[in-house]
């Protein structure tokens, strides 16, 4: 099997769609019990940021000399970036091979997309010897398919709305479910949470005596522009400016910074520098991504309001209050939901589809814009959309990307291949 038809395999498992629960992993665990046999981990689950702390903890620790693996979902551009180990993906080779080997230990298992890669990432971190793991939920964290993992440390990023239909209608509800990876006695790391949030996840992992670790309470973080102070309890810490941009990301850089120090705790050998270090090499792009080139474009994966809010706190922080928005969405998302913390500085609304996914009519989103009294346009593709933002906008008007993550790595594909009509699009203003 080649990796291109690993992937046709892969995707062709979509037919299984999602599935909540475990019954499928434990019985794959039961025919590869090295899938128990892992190396010390982290389990990171949270509707923000999870993707973004993942990254800042993998730093710290490749930086303290260990070999970690790091899976994460989803990709932007390649399947392979979900697995990487020592900060690169792996192997298309050993992508397919991995697939081989999942593909005839689970037959008769009807294995979900994201719980046979989950299996591969798994296999992968034993086959490759690494120290070290993190491994982030894919959706909720109690019936997740990464939930078979005994961490070391458990992480909880800020919760909010995202996937109801999966997770239930309300914060709380949606809380429990993302609670469902504290695990008795084992530390958790809680990064800022709404006041009802806050207290389930404390009376969760009170009932189950898992220490504590909580934002604002335990660990804090001040300064501004080119430097940090953490606290994390009676330690403190100096540290340059994260290099991801935006406010929420000094949030996500303080928590994995506590959950480093928490693992030096347990004997791992993380040290203040390599927590310096993580800050300024850390890469996790598509999130407030300035695109390096002759036009000012920002690409920012927002799919829900909570995102959308720390987009437009950004803008505002970079006095930008009249952007051009070429927005999509996936999934059943309403843009009147995701999109209304930018109403008030979106000039134009550029409406597109999201390639490769059950995308919102665009349609959909322009009428929302219209009825908010945006100038709003639908559009047949992302590059349609892009094209006729740029090519409105002044040379150095900013023209704002977000929405899903796949509407961001079309955008991001189109621009690594200097495609022209996005790239030198004149400028009616300049």
């Amino acid at each position: 099997m080649d990796f291109r038809q690993a992937i046709e395999y892969l995707y062709g498992l979509n037919q299984f769609g999602i599935k909540l629960g475990l019954e499928n992993m434990q019985r794959l665990i039961g025919r590869l019990p090295e899938l128990q046999s892992l190396p010390p981990l982290v389990h990171v689950a949270g509707t923000n940021g999870k993707g973004s702390v993942s990254a800042f903890l993998t730093e710290i620790l490749r930086h303290s000399g260990l070999r970690v693996g790091l899976y994460t979902s989803p990709h932007l551009h390649c399947f392979t970036e979900r697995i990487r180990i020592d900060g690169q993906p792996i192997s298309t080779d050993d992508a397919a091979n991995l697939v081989g080997q999942l593909r005839h230990a689970s037959r008769g298992i009807p294995l979900t997309f994201f719980e046979m890669t989950t299996a591969i990432a798994l296999l992968a971190f034993f086959q490759q010897r690494v120290d070290f793991a993190v491994i982030e939920t894919g959706m909720g964290g109690r019936l997740d398919a990464t939930n078979i993992v005994n961490p070391r440390l458990a992480l909880i990023t800020p919760i909010s709305f995202d996937h109801q239909q999966h997770l239930g209608a309300g914060l709380v509800a949606i809380a429990a479910e993302k609670a469902g990876i504290i695990k008795s006695g084992v530390p958790v790391v809680i990064g800022r949470q709404q006041p009802e949030v806050e207290k389930f996840l404390l009376d969760t992992a009170g009932r189950l005596d898992a220490p504590v670790c909580m934002a604002d309470r335990d660990y804090h973080w001040s300064g501004r522009r080119t430097s940090l102070t953490l606290s994390v309890g009676e330690e403190l810490l100096t540290s340059p400016e994260p290099v991801l941009p935006g406010e929420h990301q000094r949030d996500n850089f303080a928590q994995a910074a506590a959950a480093g120090l928490l693992l030096r705790n347990q004997g791992m050998p993380v040290n203040a520098s390599a927590i310096r270090a993580a800050a300024a090499t850390v890469n996790w792009p598509g999130r407030l991504e300035w695109w390096r080139g002759g036009r000012r474009i920002l690409l920012d994966a927002a799919h829900n309001a909570a995102g959308a809010s720390c987009l437009a706190t950004y803008l505002r922080q970079q006095g930008l209050d009249r952007v051009r928005l070429v927005c999509g969405l996936s999934g059943e998302r309403s843009p009147a939901e995701v999109f209304a913390p930018l109403c008030q500085m979106t000039a134009e609304l550029f409406a597109v589809p999201v390639a490769a996914a059950d995308t919102v009519p665009p349609g959909q989103i322009r009428c929302w814009g219209l009825s908010q009294g945006i100038s709003s346009r639908a559009f047949d593709s992302a590059e349609e959309g892009l094209v006729a933002a740029l090519a409105g906008a002044g040379v150095d008007a900013p023209v704002v990307v977000a929405g899903s993550i796949y509407l961001v790595a079309t955008v991001r594909s189109a621009l690594q291949a200097g495609c022209p009509d996005l790239l030198f699009v004149k400028a009616e203003n300049g």
